[in-house]
């Protein structure tokens, strides 16, 4: 198509899709892994990977919460840890919404703070077609084909 592509991490894709813009904002999902944007005022912050942070001596979040751990533990046990990431979060991020989605947040069967959102894929589908009003900084990437002149 000889077109520019812009490139993005998933959950960055997602936050462009659902925030409202309005103070601290986090993005987490969850499935395979486990990702996470962060933004303030309805500006991504540049990305960080919370993922590979340890939540436990062996296990850095990715392992500890994505769908390999879902399936070792179970539902119930995978809930547990799930909430207890979401309170740690509350804790060092005092954020002031907090949104979930991702394939695994079907699974979520526990009782949501007022300011925590459950969000779908359309919502990073949304992102998607935002992505393109966003200035070009930290981790949004614009790649041009080459001049074949």
């Amino acid at each position: 198509l000889n077109l520019p592509v812009r490139l993005i991490n998933d959950a960055d894709q997602q936050a462009l899709g659902i925030v409202s813009g309005k103070g601290f904002e986090i993005v987490v999902t969850v499935g395979t892994g486990f990702g996470t944007a962060l933004v303030y005022d309805g500006e991504l912050l540049p990305h960080l990977e919370l993922a590979h942070l340890p939540i436990t001596k062996n296990k850095d979040y990715d392992s500890y919460i994505g769908t390999d751990a879902l399936e070792e533990v179970g539902d119930k046990k995978w809930n547990e840890r799930l909430q207890r990431i979401i309170q740690i979060y509350k804790t060092v991020f005092n954020y002031d919404t907090l949104y979930i989605g991702g394939g695994n947040s079907k699974h979520i069967d526990f009782e949501l703070d007022h300011n925590i959102k459950l969000v779908t894929n359309r919502d990073g589908i949304k992102g998607g077609a935002k992505l393109w009003q966003v200035a070009e900084k930290y981790h949004v990437y614009t790649i041009y084909p080459k001049n074949n002149n």
